[in-house]
């Protein structure tokens, strides 16, 4: 038994993640982003094939590209096409079953509700990596941040250390709440802005 609901914190990153982009002026899509090398489009992209890699196994088709080489190419309907991905990604956890206890995916067999939670984890960081590159005031909230700092206990050292694809952790700012203590544990500035 866990003291998360995997698939409640994908509902809810999701929701944040199509916030996000639908809120991106039309000419911000080439801002620079926390991901120090990718713009705005190269982000949206990576989040949405990360949906798709996590879900490789279970509906057994691949990402429509490579997630760590995002096109910086936005399709004509960026908030469709992000809402067909993310119908597809709860589609394939839910009929994976939050009971299960061993679901195929990248990181080998793992309960559903840590493979819903890392898709969440993952649709989180990146809104809020998007919100800031653009100047939204949508935060990744405190109480979704605490649910996904226990995901991200369980997966972002082996990713870091075996895939390098998060950078090293910061220190949490003094008095930091949850969200700014996960950012910073994923290797983010909690105070990053487009100018710094």
């Amino acid at each position: 038994m866990t003291s998360v609901d995997g698939f409640k914190l994908l509902a809810e990153a999701h929701d944040y993640l199509r916030a996000v982009v639908l809120g991106v002026p039309q000419d911000a899509w080439a801002n620079p982003t926390p991901c120090t090398e990718w713009t705005v489009r190269q982000v949206l992209n990576h989040a949405r094939l990360d949906q798709q890699a996590l879900i490789l196994q279970i509906v057994d088709t691949s990402p429509s590209g490579d997630p760590f080489e995002p096109a910086d190419a936005l399709d004509a309907d960026p908030v469709g096409q992000l809402d067909e991905v993310l119908a597809a990604a709860t589609a394939a956890w839910a009929s994976a079953g939050p009971d299960a206890e061993a679901v195929p995916t990248p990181f080998g067999p793992i309960p559903a509700w840590q493979g819903a939670g890392a898709a969440a984890l993952d649709a989180a960081v990146h809104a809020w990596d998007i919100a800031r590159a653009t100047g939204q005031e949508l935060p990744l909230s405190n109480d979704l941040a605490e649910g996904l700092q226990v995901i991200a206990d369980l997966f972002v050292d082996f990713i870091r250390d075996n895939f390098h694809k998060f950078e090293p952790a910061l220190p949490a700012p003094e008095g930091a709440g949850a969200a700014q203590k996960l950012l910073a544990f994923t290797g983010r500035d909690p105070g990053w802005t487009p100018a710094g």
